[in-house]
């Protein structure tokens, strides 16, 4: 299933983060640089994920800072198809009764 990330609307029009929402889990993308108005870190486009309904922190993804958005959404939707084949082989199978 493909993300479609959108871009979040912040009071600090300098802050470039995109986010989206599929099966439980958030995912989002920031523009960093060491300087400047934006977020500070190691520059490029940082990708990130967490479950919706935990109360957790984000985790970044591997390979962040990514060159292009491209990348860091292609990461990001290899990990949400990783984590819903995760969840679907714990899934409990019911079988009908005979």
């Amino acid at each position: 299933m493909a993300l479609h990330f959108a871009r979040v609307d912040t009071p600090v029009n300098a802050l470039e983060i995109w986010m989206a929402c599929s099966g439980g889990y958030s995912f989002v993308i920031s523009n960093e640089s060491r300087t400047g108005p934006g977020l500070h870190g190691k520059p490029g486009l940082v990708a990130s994920w967490r479950p919706v309904e935990e109360n957790k922190s984000a985790i970044k993804l591997g390979g962040s800072p990514f060159s292009t958005f491209a990348e860091a959404e292609k990461a990001c939707e290899a990990l949400l198809e990783a984590l819903e084949q995760m969840s679907e082989s714990q899934t409990p199978t019911t079988s009908s009764p005979q």
